[in-house]
């Protein structure tokens, strides 16, 4: 296997910024190994495992082979306080990541938060598409993500308590793309500022939510994901941290999700006009005003296919390292203690996503791969797999395929820039937002 001593971290981000990621991905694996490869990325030597064999044997032996791990610049990106210590930050990062939230984020229990998901969807769109004859979706996705988390997340409803927050919360993503530079003035420095203020605003809501219900007061009976955390057995810091932990989680996967979905069904006729029907036909099964419920989204079959095969050629998750915590070998690779693995999408996209071993015409969009039986498994995994999937998959799934919907239902759209380049850093995006012209759609 390769030794890289220099860091390639220049060169993947360069790669990125061209708009071809797979090169950097492509080249290592014809020149060393099609199944693992090292290379050296933020100061640290990684093994980079590809396909599905590799993604099967990552996700399914954590704190086996592997276990949680974060690149030491995070530690001032995260929610900690000032000051404190390695040791604290790994293990309450650990703790977050080894007991996901609650059985609220099961298919059974995000059943009655579908109604809300409608209802925000609809107001969103009514506020900031329908006035205009062309919007940015991505822009407007990201808008929505963010409102739509602190909504759902812990009732915050107001758009000035939501501007106040985002700002930031922007601020600090930004810094996960910028060069770990702590100088006052730089991205990063910025960013780590930031991270304090979204701290602050949230552990600020947390604490009146939990006076509140101290005091028995009748606004403390919410519907939301806090009020659930906050029955549960876990301080106000731990709950603080797990809210801004799903808001960070959800924010990118489900913009760039909501994003590229549009883009395809714009792009493709054929695509576009199966999508409008099946879901015109929910919209007219319902009674007039009447809100989505669990067997609707679930009829969303097709619609569901199409934002999975974005998914697949759009990645909207980068993924996370993990740190090798014994010897182990694979494919007569040894791969030392101490060493770092990186796993999930933004990598897997071009070992396995586009792989025309798994995927036959890779560039092709096809929704029908994912009909019946779909991809074989551990090929597709923009959630992850195995026994660590992303606990909030569904969660991601009800909220994209209930916004989709109404945009669908309520406006035919067109690209203006059919051939807008995509940028890659923590994930990919639209060079200029992908503006696209609206049109009300007549029932």
């Amino acid at each position: 296997m390769a030794n890289h001593r220099r860091n390639k971290m220049w060169e993947y981000l360069k790669a990125g910024r061209l708009g071809a990621p797979e090169n950097f991905f492509l080249e290592r694996m014809a020149n060393y190994s099609p199944d693992v490869f090292r290379t050296k990325l933020l100061g640290q030597d990684v093994a980079v495992f590809c396909g599905p064999a590799g993604n099967k044997l990552l996700f399914t032996n954590e704190n086996k082979y592997v276990g949680s791990w974060l690149p030491k610049y995070l530690y001032k990106l995260v929610i900690f306080a000032p000051g404190t210590s390695k040791e604290v930050i790994e293990k309450e990062t650990l703790d977050i990541r080894s007991n996901p939230l609650p059985g609220f984020l099961k298919p059974e229990a995000l059943k009655e938060y579908i109604h809300i998901m409608d209802a925000m969807a609809k107001d969103h769109l009514e506020e900031h598409w329908a006035p205009y004859k062309e919007v940015k979706v991505f822009l407007l996705a990201k808008t929505y993500s963010f409102s739509f988390g602190c909504n759902l997340l812990m009732s915050v409803k107001d758009s000035k308590d939501i501007a106040r927050m985002y700002g930031p919360f922007k601020e600090m993503l930004s810094g996960l793309s910028s060069l770990p530079i702590n100088f006052p003035g730089t991205p990063f420095n910025r960013a780590v500022k930031a991270s304090r203020i979204i701290s602050e605003e949230v552990m600020a809501v947390v604490k009146q939510r939990r006076r509140e219900i101290v005091e028995n007061r009748e606004t403390a009976i919410r519907t939301d994901i806090l009020g659930k955390l906050l029955e549960g057995p876990e301080d106000d810091g731990l709950v603080c941290k797990r809210i801004v932990a799903f808001l960070l989680g959800s924010y990118n996967s489900v913009s760039v999700a909501i994003t590229f979905t549009i883009s395809h069904i714009a792009q493709y006729p054929h695509v576009y006009e199966r999508v409008f029907q099946e879901q015109m036909e929910i919209a007219r099964s319902k009674a007039a005003g009447g809100a989505l419920n669990w067997q609707d989204i679930q009829k969303m079959k097709y619609l569901w296919c199409v934002v999975c095969e974005s998914m697949r050629l759009m990645p909207p998750s980068k993924g996370s390292f993990r740190q090798v915590i014994t010897d182990f070998t694979y494919e007569g690779v040894t791969i030392p203690k101490g060493w770092k693995v990186y796993l999930q999408t933004f990598w897997t996209v071009h070992t396995t996503h586009r792989n025309p071993k798994y995927f036959p015409e890779p560039e092709k969009f096809d929704p029908s791969r994912f009909e019946g039986k779909g991809p074989a498994p551990y090929t597709f995994v923009p959630f992850g797999g195995g026994p660590r999937m992303c606990p909030g998959r569904e969660y991601a799934r009800i909220e994209i395929l209930s916004f989709i919907h109404n945009v669908v239902t309520q406006f035919k759209f067109s690209k203006v820039d059919p051939n807008e380049k995509v940028i890659y850093r923590n994930t990919p995006f639209p060079e200029n937002g992908m503006l696209i012209r609206l049109e009300p759609v007549d029932y």
